[in-house]
């Protein structure tokens, strides 16, 4: 008996973070913007919507190091719908401080402040909200337990200026639940206000998530396969990762020596005490994913090879030579998250990039779960290269021309060398915009399901690339400072485009 499969027919999807859309305060946020890109994918055929994790970021920006993997970053926060809804009450907007209207980029600093006085506000106007929306908000704390933890460890860290939980004293590092509960009655209004905010979020992302379905648009989420170390997920649970009670990291998670690093890489997150989750019936996992679930349609498993194995590294170590691999039990947890699921296939795109190993492919394929092509890596010359389109074998697929984590197709094309571009001419009749050429390209192979970055629709250099890997500087700023009726043809020629090789929804 064949396995069901997430993707069955051919269609196409756009990459844009909900912060690169126009129309928030800051950035962009769960309001009316994103409904309004909604609409716009929904006229043109558009089927899939993906973007970054949801999650709070880190102090760089970057949403794949996050200080939960169950919060929302307030950061989406709609000030529009708070001040309709009568949840904050305020007599002039501009009381908020700065906007950042038509700019490439927005500050997180400002961000950060405009979440503090939404915090305050919504606090203000707490006692005067009728019992039914108390009764909600009540009702969604006892259903998402997450929030306690994750409500605590932002205002104990904002109490010890952002220092990192193993930095803080004693009782706070060693979360002494008795010590802490008289602490929590102290900072009772600082912590109401941080859950508040998650629900605010919640409840905007959920009106987001039922127009899309509605417009027969499937959201398609991202899940770092690791936590932070400075994370409420660590701090709460610390018998479940290789972390002493202290913060020292016992082994810590990286990628072995390759072609590109003779040291490999070190990513400083704490690997998972994998015995220790099988014990409690992978409970941890299973609650993170289904949460995700509650987001999105289809959830991209970032760094799906670790599931069948993963590069051990001890924790003092300063580079990765001296890991090892070590066996995972993704089998058993992917069984335990189809049954939670209670569907005949998991909605899961296996990010399977890099060097693949047998037993990852075994997994992946076991599954039936579609793994990721990016064309930026096919044209290096070499014929087996499994990027090239002549290589991808079958309809499991999903195209891209390219990642969050990879220059735009156009700074892509500007940086090969002469003769690479003379046979892309020859070969697939690249034209003058090295973008469309790639974006046609993905079109024409098998893989059920294309999609582009927003920056290769619009033929964005690298000034609007949205991360550096191995950088920290400048990175996840990036927004669309246009309407979007502006970029409307762009997305207009996609569509059709994508309707010459039965992608688009008519």
């Amino acid at each position: 008996m064949s396995i069901e499969r997430a993707l069955t027919k051919k269609a196409l999807g756009i990459l844009m973070h909900p912060t690169c859309i126009p129309g928030g305060r800051v950035c962009g946020t769960f309001g009316k913007g994103a409904k309004k890109w909604i609409k716009k994918l929904h006229k043109y055929g558009i089927e899939y919507w993906q973007f970054l994790p949801l999650t709070p970021t880190d102090s760089t920006g970057s949403p794949y190091s996050s200080p939960s993997s169950f919060a929302l970053n307030p950061w989406f926060l709609d000030v529009d719908d708070l001040i309709e809804k009568g949840f904050i009450f305020i007599s002039n907007k501009e009381e908020l401080g700065l906007t950042n209207q038509n700019k490439n980029q927005f500050d997180f600093n400002v961000a950060n402040d405009l979440t503090k006085k939404l915090g305050h506000l919504l606090l203000q106007a707490w006692d005067s909200q009728c019992e039914e929306r108390k009764r909600n908000f009540c009702k969604w704390i006892t259903k998402n337990s997450w929030v306690e933890d994750y409500a605590t460890f932002v205002v104990i860290r904002e109490e010890f200026n952002m220092l990192p939980w193993w930095q803080w004293p004693q009782e706070f590092k060693l979360k002494n639940n008795k010590f802490l509960k008289s602490w929590i009655k102290i900072k009772s209004e600082e912590i109401l206000a941080k859950k508040l905010i998650q629900w605010h979020l919640d409840e905007q992302w959920r009106s987001i998530k039922n127009f899309a379905k509605s417009s027969n648009i499937k959201l398609i989420g991202d899940l770092p396969f690791y936590v932070s170390r400075d994370s409420a997920d660590v701090w709460s649970n610390k018998s479940l990762f290789s972390i002493l009670k202290n913060g020292e990291l016992i082994f810590q998670s990286g990628v072995p020596p390759d072609y590109f690093s003779s040291t490999g890489q070190l990513w400083g997150t704490p690997t998972y005490f994998w015995s220790k989750h099988k014990r409690t019936n992978f409970d941890w996992w299973r609650k993170r994913v289904k949460r995700q679930f509650e987001l999105v349609d289809l959830l991209r498993f970032d760094h799906f090879r670790a599931l069948a194995g993963y590069w051990r590294v001890n924790g003092n170590s300063k580079t990765a030579i001296s890991g090892k691999w070590i066996n995972s039990p993704g089998k058993t947890l992917l069984n335990k998250l189809k049954i939670d699921l209670g569907t005949d296939f998991l909605p899961i795109i296996a990010e399977d990039l890099g060097v693949i190993t047998p037993d990852v492919e075994k997994l992946r394929k076991n599954f039936e779960l579609p793994g990721m092509k990016i064309l930026q890596f096919a044209f290096d010359g070499n014929e087996d290269n499994p990027y090239l389109p002549k290589n991808i074998e079958g309809e499991n697929w999903v195209v891209y021309t390219g990642t969050h984590d990879n220059a735009t197709s156009i700074s892509w094309w500007d940086s090969l060398e002469n003769n690479s571009k003379r046979l892309l001419k020859d070969k697939y009749k690249f034209s003058e915009n090295a973008s469309w050429s790639l974006i046609k390209i993905g079109m024409e192979t098998n893989a059920n399901l294309f999609i582009a970055p927003i920056q290769d629709l619009l033929s964005l250099d690298d000034s609007s690339r949205l991360n550096i890997p191995g950088t920290i500087k400048d990175n996840w700023k990036w927004m669309l400072n246009r309407p979007l009726e502006e970029i409307e043809q762009n997305i207009r020629k996609f569509s059709e485009l994508g309707n010459n090789f039965g992608r688009t929804k008519k």
